[in-house]
């Protein structure tokens, strides 16, 4: 794999879940989390931990789909963008939430890896960014997303 490649995926997926920052992926950043605190809202018309894992989930799936073609695939919840937690909101429904969250990532870094580095300057398709842009943004989205549940989880032990 090409280094840029290379970096963008330890970038995604960085030893033992930790980034540079000291900061956890969004997998790493929901591992422990119970239901009861994934579905809390720290006020109305905020996110909760849950919307933000699902929402993480489908662009990790959307970034994948523009890299290989939409044959065959769809993203499990809806809507797509924000999916909706279910009803019940249970331990079980969460834990299934989890597990859609570290398949999309573990998808992802495998298209990564099977990605051409010969077309990371490339137009994507999408307005005028690159498939570089793309992969880089997916990066960043999660992070800025990790550290929105890490400080939901700080607040749920001050409510």
């Amino acid at each position: 794999m090409d280094t840029t490649l290379q970096l963008i995926a330890r970038t995604m997926h960085p030893p033992r879940g930790q980034a540079w920052h000291g900061g956890p992926t969004p997998v790493a950043a929901v591992r422990d989390v119970p239901a009861v605190m994934a579905r809390w809202r720290p006020r109305p018309g905020r996110h909760t931990i849950w919307e933000l894992t699902l929402h993480c989930a489908y662009w990790m799936y959307a970034v994948r789909r523009r890299m290989l073609g939409p044959a065959g695939m769809r993203f499990p919840r809806s809507p797509g963008n924000w999916p909706a937690m279910p009803k019940p909101a249970g331990e079980a429904a969460w834990a299934a939430d989890r597990a859609l969250l570290a398949e999309e990532h573990r998808l992802l870094l495998e298209a990564i890896e099977g990605f051409s580095a010969a077309l990371v300057e490339t137009p994507s398709g999408r307005e005028h960014w690159t498939w570089g842009d793309q992969l880089i943004g997916i990066a960043m989205h999660d992070t800025y997303h990790a550290g929105q549940i890490q400080l939901l989880k700080r607040l749920w032990g001050k409510r």
